[in-house]
C-alpha cells in the first residue's frame, strides 16, 4: 500500500520488512482503507466521527476548539461541519461566551449517529486486528499511545 502500490510483502527486501516506520506506515494504510470503506456504507467519513465524538466527550464547542481537539485543518473542518449541519447531526449558533464566535452542538441525531459510527468501526478495528490476541491488541494499543505521546510533545 505505501506509495499507492500493494506490494507481496515476502518479495520486499529484509530491511524494508523490517523497519517500524514503514510496517507502520503499511499497516496504517490497510486500517485507513478498512475503516473508511466501513464508514462509507452510512456516508460518513473518519473527519465526521473524530467532530461528532470530539462533541460528545467534550460538549459544544467553536470551530478553532474542534480544530484543536480533533487535528482536523480549519478550512476542512469547516466543510465537515457544514455536512454534519446538513444532515442534522449538528447545529451551529452564536456562541453565548463570544458572539463573534460560533458554537458547534451535539444533536440527538448526532448522538445516535455516532453510536452507529462507533459500531462500525468497531468492526472495522476487530477485522484489522484479526491476528492478534486481545492480550497483543492492548499491548499494540499501549505502545502506540507511547510513541505517539512522546512524538506529540517534540
Amino acid at each position: 500500500m505505501e506509495g499507492g502500490h500493494s506490494a507481496d510483502e515476502a518479495s520486499a527486501p529484509e530491511r524494508l520488512r523490517e523497519l517500524p516506520s514503514r510496517l507502520l506506515n503499511l499497516a496504517a494504510g490497510y486500517a485507513q482503507r478498512l475503516v473508511g470503506e466501513r464508514l462509507a456504507t452510512l456516508d460518513a467519513r473518519k473527519w465526521h466521527y473524530a467532530v461528532l465524538a470530539a462533541l460528545e466527550e467534550f460538549g459544544p464547542d467553536s470551530q478553532s476548539g474542534l480544530s484543536d481537539r480533533t487535528g482536523i485543518h480549519r478550512s476542512d473542518l469547516v466543510a465537515t461541519i457544514n455536512e454534519l449541519t446538513a444532515r442534522g447531526f449538528v447545529v451551529r449558533a452564536p456562541d453565548p461566551a463570544d458572539r463573534r464566535r460560533n458554537a458547534i452542538t451535539l444533536t440527538e441525531e448526532g448522538h445516535r449517529h455516532l453510536k452507529r459510527l462507533d459500531v462500525l468501526i468497531a468492526g472495522a478495528e476487530a477485522e484489522f486486528l484479526t491476528p492478534l490476541s486481545d492480550r497483543d491488541r492492548a499491548e499494540l494499543t499501549r505502545i502506540l499511545k507511547v510513541i505517539v505521546g512522546y512524538q506529540s510533545r517534540r
